[in-house]
């Protein structure tokens, strides 16, 4: 099962890569990962995707939170939550029927087009990976030139926090 942890932890050199050596050092994959720092700069928030049996998690968490660097902890798929992902997609637009093609296609998924050249149109789009997927999978795939993703980045809904 897919499972999305959030984790709050000291901002130092090195806090990421011990959490990254824990999953290595023990062979879980870790699908995605995002870092940056919170309203607090001495924490920074690590939003990690992973795949395992409740087994696995609950190892996965029990280790995390005897490293050092981490404050605290939360399994975000235990609860009601909301996440999100960035893509940019650059895309072929050469001709005039490629362009409006590519314009509609990024007005139906609610993205922005960010930048634009005489061949290529880049687009910006925020949403849960379903809708990026589906996005990817309405392009002609020749027509893909170059795609960047964030990773998932996820959050709580309504007043759980995670916070110290």
């Amino acid at each position: 099962m897919r499972h999305i942890i959030s984790i709050l932890m000291e901002n130092e050199a090195g806090a990421l890569s011990r959490v990254a050596g824990l999953f290595s050092a023990r062979g879980y994959n870790i699908e995605s990962l995002t870092v940056a720092v919170t309203e607090d700069p001495s924490l920074s928030r690590m939003t990690l995707v992973t795949r395992g049996s409740e087994e696995i998690i609950e190892q996965i968490t029990k280790q995390l939170n005897k490293l050092i660097d981490v404050v605290k902890l939360l399994d975000l798929t235990e609860g009601s939550h909301i996440e999100r992902e960035m893509m940019m997609v650059k895309v072929k637009a050469s001709t005039m029927g490629q362009r409006d093609e590519v314009k509609r296609l990024s007005d139906i998924f609610r993205g922005n087009i960010i930048d634009v050249t005489d061949k290529s149109f880049t687009i910006e789009l925020t949403g849960h990976a379903d809708k990026l997927e589906a996005f990817l999978g309405a392009l002609k795939k020749d027509d893909i030139l170059e795609t960047v993703r964030s990773g998932v980045t996820g959050i709580g809904r309504g007043d759980k926090a995670l916070q110290i």
